[in-house]
C-alpha cells in the first residue's frame, strides 16, 4: 500500500512525498483509515514506529476538510496533542509543521520551564492544533488561557510514559476539561492494567492497531548484555567506543549525576560527548541535540526522561551504561536505534546490584539477551542463573523496582522546556526551581538500591536482642507533575 490509497488530501501527499515518504508504515496503515472515519483509535505500538504521522495526517486532513478556515485571529482550539516530554512535543509540532506546509491551519507547541508570555500570545492569537505537556497546560488553563469550546479530535500519546513520570492524575485532569463528544486517539507503547483502564474509559468502540506484541523489543535491534561491576563501567564504554563502527551512540544512565559524571570521563578519553537531562536549560539540551544530529558529537549520555523524546536518524548504538529499574523502560531506551525498519545495536552492562532488574527485563520481553563474556572488565562474580521467562514465576518487581524512577524524574528529569509556535520557540526567564529537585532523584536512586542498613550489637544483658520484624515497604509517593512542566 501507498500514502495514494489513503484518501488522503491532495495537499497532504504533496507534503509527505516532500519528506521522502512513499510506503506507510504498518501502524500508519492501520490506523489512519478508521481516524480518517472519525473512529476512535487505540494503538499499541513501539517508538520509532512512524505513529505521528498516523496521528497528525488524519487530524490535519479532518481540520481542514467540511468547514471554511476561520480568521487567524481568534482561532479554536479544534485538537489537543498530549504528551509526556518537551522533545517530544517540539517533535510533533515539526510533524505537523511538515505535513501542514500547504494548509492554512495554525499550531502551537507549549510545555514549561520558560516564561509563558510566548505562550499565551499564541493562545490568544488562536491555534486549530496545540501541542502540549501536561503540567503546563493545567497551568494555563488555571488562568482561563485555554478552551476546549470547538474541541474535536483529541490525542493522548505515549500514555505509558505519563502513568511512569507520574502524570496519570494531571492527564484525567485535563480530560475531564474536554467536551464528551470528540474523537480520541491513544497511543502507547505499553499496556499496563491502568493504561488498559484509562483507554477503556476515554475511547468508544475504537479501532485497535497493534503492530508489535506489548513490550517486546524491535526485531531488528542486535541486544548484547555484559557482566560488569559498577566501578568497572567507565573503562568497558571506553573499551567499546574504541570501536570505529559505533557512529552515533545513545547512552542511557539512571540519574542525572550520573548523565555529567559519564559524559566527563569520556571528554577525558577524548570522545566528544554531550549529556542530556532535566537539569540542562532548553537551549544546552538543543544544542546537544543538533551536535549529536549533525556529527559533531558522537555520544549523547541522557536519562530515561530524553527516551521518549529523541527521534535522530543513524543512530547505530544504545549503550544502557545503567540497567532501568523498570522494564518497559529498556524497550524504550532500546527503541531509539532500529528505527522505521533499520537494523541497530543495543548493549547493556549489568552489574551485581543490577542482576534483579536484568530478570524483569527478560520477563517482560519474553527472551534471555545474549551475553558477551569475552570483554576484558568482566565482573568476577558468576553468572546467574537464565531467568525464567514464565511471567506466573516472575512474582512481583524487584525491590526498588516498584517505579521509583517515576518520582525522581517528575522532580528533576520532567523539569524545562519553552515554547513554540510556527517553529520558533519561544524563550524566557526559567521558572525558580523548588528546593529538592536534584536531590529526589539521587533519593530515587538510593531507593532502587534497596539496601537499608539495620544496626547490630548486644543489649546490656549480653544477650542477643531479638531480630527487628521486617519493616514493610513505604508507599510509593503520590504521583502530581510539577507546574514547571
Amino acid at each position: 500500500m501507498t500514502f495514494d490509497e489513503l484518501k488522503l488530501s491532495e495537499a497532504l501527499l504533496r507534503a509527505v512525498k516532500a519528506e521522502g515518504y512513499t510506503i506507510p508504515t504498518p501502524i500508519q496503515t492501520q490506523a489512519i483509515p478508521p481516524a480518517l472515519e472519525g473512529r476512535d483509535v487505540l494503538g499499541c505500538a513501539q517508538t520509532g514506529t512512524g505513529k505521528t504521522a498516523a496521528f497528525a495526517l488524519p487530524i490535519l486532513q479532518r481540520l481542514t476538510q467540511g468547514r471554511p478556515t476561520p480568521p487567524a485571529q481568534g482561532r479554536p482550539i479544534r485538537a489537543l496533542i498530549l504528551t509526556p516530554t518537551r522533545e517530544l512535543a517540539s517533535q510533533i509540532g515539526e510533524s505537523f509543521q511538515a505535513y501542514g506546509r500547504f494548509t492554512k491551519l495554525s499550531w502551537a507547541v507549549i510545555f514549561g520551564g520558560v516564561g509563558q508570555n510566548a505562550q499565551e500570545q499564541a493562545l490568544r492569537r488562536g491555534v486549530d492544533v496545540l501541542v502540549a505537556t501536561p503540567g503546563r497546560l493545567l497551568d494555563l488553563m488555571s488562568q482561563g488561557l485555554v478552551s476546549y469550546k470547538a474541541l474535536e479530535v483529541f490525542v493522548l500519546d505515549e500514555a505509558d510514559r505519563m502513568l511512569d513520570m507520574g502524570f496519570i492524575h494531571d492527564v484525567k485532569r485535563v480530560i475531564a476539561a474536554l467536551p464528551p463528544k470528540r474523537q480520541t486517539l491513544f497511543f502507547s507503547a505499553t499496556m499496563p492494567p491502568e493504561i488498559q483502564a484509562l483507554s477503556k474509559s476515554l475511547l468508544k468502540d475504537p479501532a485497535r492497531v497493534e503492530v508489535v506484541p506489548q513490550s517486546t523489543t524491535a526485531e531488528k535491534v542486535d541486544q548484547r548484555l555484559y557482566f560488569v561491576e559498577r566501578e568497572q563501567k567507565r573503562h568497558l564504554l571506553v573499551h567499546l567506543l574504541g570501536d570505529a563502527g559505533i557512529r552515533r551512540a545513545l547512552v542511557f544512565t539512571r540519574t542525572k549525576h550520573g548523565a555529567n559524571r559519564v559524559t566527563k570521563q569520556l571528554a577525558a578519553a577524548r570522545i566528544s560527548a554531550e549529556a542530556i537531562h532535566g537539569n540542562k536549560s532548553q537551549n544546552a539540551r538543543e544544542r546537544a541535540l543538533d551536535a549529536f544530529k549533525d556529527g559533531s558529537c558522537r555520544v549523547l549520555v541522557a536519562t530515561d526522561i530524553a527516551a521518549r523524546g529523541i527521534d535522530i536518524e543513524g543512530i547505530t548504538h544504545v549503550i544502557n551504561f545503567d540497567l532501568p529499574n523498570i522494564p518497559e523502560s529498556y524497550v524504550h531506551r532500546i527503541g531509539r536505534t532500529g528505527r522505521a525498519g533499520a537494523a541497530g545495536t543495543a548493549l547493556s552492562f549489568c552489574d551485581t546490584e543490577e542482576r534483579a532488574y536484568l530478570k524483569d527485563i527478560e520477563r517482560t520481553i519474553r527472551r534471555h539477551v545474549p551475553v558477551v563474556a569475552d570483554h576484558p572488565f568482566r565482573s568476577g562474580q558468576s553468572a546467574p542463573a537464565p531467568t525464567s521467562l514464565d511471567a506466573a514465576q516472575g512474582g512481583q518487581r524487584a525491590q526498588g523496582g516498584q517505579r521509583p524512577q517515576g518520582g525522581a524524574q517528575r522532580s528533576g528529569e520532567a523539569r524545562g522546556g519553552g515554547a513554540q509556535a510556527h517553529g520558533p520557540r519561544g524563550e524566557g526567564r526559567r521558572r525558580r526551581r523548588g528546593r529538592g529537585g536534584s536531590g529526589a532523584q539521587g533519593g530515587g536512586a538510593r531507593q532502587s538500591q534497596g539496601q537499608h542498613r539495620g544496626s547490630e550489637g548486644r543489649s546490656s544483658s549480653g544477650q542477643a536482642p531479638a531480630p527487628a520484624p521486617a519493616a514493610r515497604p513505604a508507599p510509593p509517593p503520590v504521583r502530581t507533575a510539577p507546574k514547571w512542566l
